[in-house]
């Protein structure tokens, strides 16, 4: 187990080159993080789950995301950049779709629930580009907290978010909770 600072390290330790999909997939599962080290990024908020950031720079951010019970994200996609994950504290499910049927002039899409899986115990995973729409879930019938630590490469600010109910789908701003443990101005939970 290596502290969340010391994920941070060796995330910058690895050159562009290896800085793959599988490279820093392999840097996760060897290098489970440890949860008590996560505790000065950690907000939670009743209505929805937060974003903390721990770490930014040109190549990557690492954030962590608070889930009370019952909470997920919206459908949404990662702006065509690269995500890994892993669970620290508690479980989650994530649930994939594909497009199946896409008008971006009327921002129409027709999505399709593909696999899911389940995260814990530091399992690390991977958004894959070819399929990027998804959702994180921590369900009630898990019965606890989550956190999840995210990578991002490269940070973005926006993200197409879906909405199966209209069939549609648009680019909404993303912001966080705090930004190495301080709360953002404007943020009260």
């Amino acid at each position: 187990m290596i502290s969340v600072e010391n994920l941070v390290r060796g995330l910058k330790a690895i050159p562009d080159s290896g800085f793959t999909c599988q490279g820093v997939y392999g840097f996760l599962h060897e290098n489970p993080v440890e949860a008590g080290s996560v505790e000065p990024y950690l907000f939670w908020s009743p209505t929805f789950y937060t974003r903390n950031l721990i770490h930014k720079d040109e190549r990557f951010e690492v954030m962590a995301i608070c889930w009370e019970i019952g909470q997920a994200s919206r459908i949404h996609d990662h702006w065509e950049q690269k995500c890994w994950m892993t669970v620290p504290i508690g479980r989650l499910r994530g649930q994939n779709f594909v497009a199946a049927e896409l008008d971006a002039s009327r921002n129409y899409c027709k999505l399709v629930e593909t696999d899911n899986f389940e995260l814990a115990d530091c399992a690390a995973a991977t958004v894959e580009l070819e399929a990027p729409i998804h959702q994180i879930i921590n369900p009630f019938d898990y019965g606890e907290r989550a956190v999840s630590i995210h990578i991002y490469s490269k940070p973005y600010d926006r993200c197409h978010s879906y909405c199966r109910e209209t069939d549609t789908f648009k680019e909404v701003s993303l912001c966080y909770t705090s930004i190495g443990g301080e709360l953002c101005d404007g943020v009260s939970l």
